[in-house]
Parts: structure tokens; C-alpha cells; sequence
């Protein structure tokens, strides 16, 4: 067990973690679907611009991502009700519905910009190939194998991308590295450089997702994980997850140390590391970076366009007393769940050809900058309920975690308002 993250009055687990390996699977496809456009973007910037100042904000994000998703996870286990479900049958109507619309902001913003990166991850192997078609396309085939796929295939589909994008990354790094104590002082010796504080909270945000998080209850119920015996296996499968992240993270910051921080912005992002890593290491680095970078980015399609529409389903549906939850039916094969999947695949590719107008980049960066917050806060709430959670309530240790995540992700919010606003 995972020591410090919850108190478990109630009897103990057992289990052999390294037989347990074997078992993992949910975690990977977490951390497939987050490490994202986002991640990438906010370390590599952050990497160009600060050198290896801030690695260590890539590990307290993945410890960060760890303590929500644990307390989403063991929520789930214990209650047997999904974290949304939770949300609509015990809290005030407007949390619920301030989430909906948030997901369905998120959904048009994110898909979008999920195309427009593997058309673009793409059009940087194959110049000849345009980003629209090439995103577009990328959008149909990941909803034409999650509607003919089940869940088992997604799991060993992340599997084999997840070693792809960290072998080739792992590689660029390892051709670029500075040596074991300037990588250690960066990991382990926190240091706010002038200048870096809203790069190091955008490093710790982009870190391992967002709503995909609220994915996990669902990949874990369809592994069968759905007792509170199966929470030593939870917090190991995130361990292993969180601990691919804060690597891939640093991977990727090591990398573009030494990229020329003015050409670290928009498109030109991917292509200068590329091309940073084709100087330094030679062409062979420059083709794996940008296969790293294309498995990253339609690894993390493909499980949004898997993960996203259980929680389209789960509010829709009636939470009507007694009614088993979404996680325990063949959501898969719901209809709400393959109208969300067609409408995310296909609505989005407006953005590639018009861009996304600017009430919507202003909606959505108030809106979205709201969700982690409250995430936390909710966390705190709900997970510190005995008679919710009887023997399984939120530690010190979760509890601090959960403080320090409210906090951070406040200041998030307080900068972003600041910047939409002014």
C-alpha cells in the first residue's frame, strides 16, 4: 500500500507488487492520454526558457495528479458510484452543471486542438502532407477504433505507444544529457528562477491531464477494479503511471534546454526542438523526436476520444435511486456514448479551417480554469466524509496534497482571469 495516502482503519490489503505488475493497465492508458500537446508544450517551453531550473515542477505535478486521481479512484471503490454520479446525487445541482458545460467546452477546444497537433505531428515528417486533411483523418481513424475496439485492445494499443514515445524520447534525452548532478540539482532542488512563476505553474498543471482524470473511474471499472480490496492495485497502477509522466516530462525538458526560447511559441514549438535535436544529435534524432511526438499526441486522441464519453453518458443518464452507475454497464455500446464519440470527432474540424473565434477561447479559459480547483476542494469535501467513506477518509498526508493542489491550481485560475480580463 501506497504509505501516507489514505488512513484504512479497516483491516489491510495484500498483494505481491511485483506479480501485481502484470496487472497494471488502466494507469498506462492514463498516462498515454495525458501526456499530451499540453505536457509537451508547457516543458518544452519551460525547458527553453529555463534551462533545468524547473524539472522539479514536473515531479510535483505527477505527485499533484497522483493524490486527485487516488482520491477520485478510491472515492469510486467505495462508495461504488463514480466521482460525477457523487457529484449529482450529493452536491448542489450547480456543481453538476457547471461541469457539463465545461465538458462540453472542453470536449470542442481540446478535440480541435488535438487534430490540429497530430496533423501537424504529420505534416513534420510528411511536409507534402497538409495539417488539416492529416488531423481530420487522424480524428476518424481514432473514433473508428475505439467504436470497433474494446477496452482490453485500447489498454495493449497504449502499451505499445507508450513504449514508442519513451523509447525515441528517452533516446533524444539521453543524447542531450547535461550529467547526473545538474539533472539531479534540477529534479530535486526547488528553484523559482525570475521570471519562471506562472512557467512553473503551467508546468505543474500540464502535467498528466486534466479531465481525462475522471477518465480513470471508468478504465478502471472496465479492468474490474470496483471493490475497496482492489485499492493497493489502484495506487500502484497510478504510481507507475504518474512516475512515466514526471519521466517523460523531464525527458522533454532536457531536450529543449537548449532550444532558443523566442522560437519556442505556436507550431514553430515542434519543429525548433526537432531541428534543435537534428544540429546536435543528427538527423536520426530529429526523426525520433517527431515520431515521439506524433505517438504522444494521437496516443493522447485516442484516449480521449475513448475516456470522454463515459462522462457525457454518466451525466445524461438518470441517477435514479438503485440504478447501477454507467461504470458497471457496456458504456461502450450505449448510444449517448457513440453520439458523443461521432459529435467530438467530426464537430471539432471546424476549428482547423476557422481557428477558434475569441468568445470561446475567453469562455473556456474562465471555465476550464475553474475545474482543478474545484476538483480539490471537492476532494477534501467529499472524501473527508466518514459517512461517505467510512474507514477509508483522506490522511494527513492526502489532505496536505489536496490543500497544496487547491492552492497552486488557485493561483492558476487567479492568473488566468487576470490575463482574459485585462
Amino acid at each position: 500500500m501506497a504509505a501516507g495516502v489514505v488512513r484504512h482503519k479497516g483491516g489491510s490489503e495484500r498483494f505481491t507488487p511485483v506479480t501485481s505488475l502484470r496487472g497494471i493497465g488502466p494507469g498506462i492508458v492514463l498516462a498515454a492520454t495525458g501526456l499530451g500537446a499540453g505536457d509537451l508544450i508547457a516543458a518544452s517551453v519551460a525547458g527553453a526558457r529555463f534551462g533545468y531550473a524547473l524539472l522539479w515542477a514536473a515531479l510535483l505535478g505527477a505527485v499533484l495528479k497522483f493524490t486527485l486521481n487516488e482520491g477520485l479512484a478510491r472515492w469510486q471503490l467505495v462508495t461504488g458510484t463514480t466521482l460525477l454520479e457523487g457529484w449529482k446525487r450529493r452536491l448542489p445541482r450547480f456543481v453538476s452543471w457547471y461541469f457539463i458545460l465545461y465538458l462540453l467546452l472542453w470536449t470542442f477546444v481540446v478535440a480541435g486542438a488535438l487534430m490540429a497537433a497530430c496533423g501537424l505531428a504529420v505534416h513534420a515528417l510528411f511536409p507534402t502532407v497538409d495539417v488539416k486533411i492529416a488531423g481530420g483523418v487522424q480524428s476518424l481513424l481514432a473514433a473508428a477504433l475505439v467504436l470497433f475496439g474494446r477496452y482490453r485492445w485500447l489498454e495493449q494499443t497504449m502499451k505499445i505507444f507508450i513504449l514508442l514515445m519513451f523509447v525515441l524520447v528517452l533516446y533524444c534525452a539521453w543524447q542531450l544529457f547535461p550529467g547526473w548532478d545538474i539533472l539531479l540539482a534540477g529534479m530535486l532542488v526547488p528553484r523559482i528562477p525570475d521570471g519562471s512563476l506562472w512557467f512553473l505553474l503551467g508546468v505543474v498543471g500540464g502535467v498528466g491531464g486534466s479531465v481525462t482524470l475522471l477518465s480513470y473511474g471508468y478504465w478502471i471499472a472496465e479492468r474490474g477494479w470496483k471493490q475497496p480490496g482492489n485499492l493497493g492495485m489502484v495506487r500502484l497502477d497510478l504510481l507507475i503511471a504518474y512516475a512515466m509522466t514526471a519521466l517523460f516530462a523531464v525527458a522533454v525538458m532536457v531536450v529543449s534546454a537548449g532550444v532558443r526560447p523566442e522560437v519556442m511559441q505556436g507550431a514553430d514549438m515542434v519543429l525548433s526542438v526537432a531541428d534543435h535535436l537534428g544540429l546536435v544529435v543528427g538527423e536520426v534524432g530529429r526523426w525520433f523526436f517527431l515520431v515521439g511526438f506524433w505517438a504522444a499526441v494521437f496516443s493522447s486522441m485516442l484516449g480521449v476520444w475513448q475516456g470522454v464519453p463515459y462522462l457525457f453518458c454518466d451525466f445524461v443518464r438518470k441517477a435514479e435511486a438503485g440504478a447501477p452507475p454507467v461504470c458497471n454497464t457496456h458504456g461502450m455500446r450505449d448510444p449517448l456514448y457513440r453520439v458523443y464519440l461521432a459529435g467530438m470527432s467530426l464537430l471539432p474540424m471546424v476549428l482547423l479551417s476557422f481557428g477558434k473565434p475569441v468568445w470561446l477561447v475567453v469562455v473556456y479559459a474562465v471555465v476550464g480554469a475553474m475545474f482543478m480547483p474545484l476538483l480539490a476542494a471537492l476532494l477534501l469535501y467529499m472524501n473527508n466524509r466518514s459517512g461517505w467513506m467510512r474507514d477509508y477518509t483522506n490522511s494527513l498526508w492526502s489532505n496536505a496534497a489536496l490543500l497544496l493542489a487547491l492552492g497552486l491550481f488557485a493561483t492558476l485560475l487567479v492568473n488566468k482571469l487576470t490575463s482574459v480580463l485585462t
